[in-house]
C-alpha cells in the first residue's frame, strides 16, 4: 500500500505571514534586509536577536 502525499495549498495568507518575519538564519534573507536597511548583515542578525524575528521591530531596530 502506497503512502498518499499531503498536498499543502499555497494561500496568500501564508506567504504573508512569511514575508512578515526575517529568517535570521538564511543568508538571502539577512542579505536582503541588510541591503534594504543599508546595514552589515551581521547588524540583522544582532537585531533578529534583540527583537525577534518580526521585520517591522527588526527594521525599526535598525533605523536607529
Amino acid at each position: 500500500m502506497a503512502a498518499a502525499k499531503k498536498v499543502t495549498k499555497k494561500t496568500a495568507r501564508g506567504r504573508k505571514q512569511e514575508r512578515a518575519r526575517v529568517a535570521g538564519g538564511q543568508k538571502y534573507e539577512v542579505g536582503y534586509e541588510a541591503k534594504k536597511t543599508g546595514r552589515s548583515a551581521s547588524a540583522v542578525k544582532k537585531a533578529v536577536k534583540k527583537v525577534g524575528n518580526t521585520r517591522k521591530r527588526v527594521e525599526k531596530r535598525l533605523g536607529r
